[in-house]
């Protein structure tokens, strides 16, 4: 067994009887709660800039009581291109944005590390299932957004329901798939149980 799929079956015994826990929507950030930068990286607040697609989704989380938490690579952070305190203040900025809407954001986990040095590096679930065992969170009925396989490979092997954002032409192995993030908010609407 894949120590993925361990950690996955551990947290899936300790939470089989709790009818407590909660389903969440976990967001990558680059191209989903912000837009992408491309190929390099967000490296300062005044290139942080969240998308209305993310606050429309945002309200439909929170509508449907579902909790909403961010999962995100930060490489740049390992390359020494962008400093954890400026990753930081992008993300207070927009907790203070969303909070400005009526909204939460209930957790944010960062993997700063590079490729293959960690379990929490997206595809790794561990960010995930780390969220889940500090927030007990509901994986089976949970959904991972992402605009990359990274995101939706992680969301697969944490147990989740996968939703790719991007180009109607890319292969993804996701459980569906929207052309952008302005699309999300119906989406979810249609497919999230109340």
């Amino acid at each position: 067994m894949k120590k993925s799929e361990e950690n996955l079956s551990i947290l899936k015994s300790n939470k089989r009887n709790n009818v407590l826990s909660t389903p969440c929507i976990f967001f990558d950030r680059d191209g989903v709660v912000n837009e992408s930068p491309g190929p390099g990286y967000v490296e300062s607040i005044e290139d942080f800039h969240i998308q209305e697609g993310f606050i429309s989704a945002l309200r439909v989380v929170k509508e449907y009581e579902h909790h909403a938490i961010i999962v995100t690579n930060q490489r740049g952070v390992a390359r020494e291109i962008v400093a954890m305190e400026e990753i930081e203040n992008m993300h207070r900025f927009l907790q203070k944005q969303v909070k400005k809407e009526g909204l939460d954001i209930l957790d944010i986990f960062i993997c700063p590390h590079n490729h293959g040095t960690c379990s929490c590096r997206k595809p790794q679930p561990g960010m995930l299932l780390k969220a889940a065992d500090k927030h007990d969170l509901d994986l089976p009925n949970s959904w991972m957004i992402g605009d990359s396989e990274t995101d939706i490979q992680a969301g697969q092997q944490a147990g989740c329901k996968t939703i790719f954002v991007g180009s109607p032409s890319a292969s993804t192995e996701a459980d569906y798939s929207i052309d952008g993030m302005s699309q999300l908010a119906d989406f979810l609407k249609t497919y999230l149980p109340r």
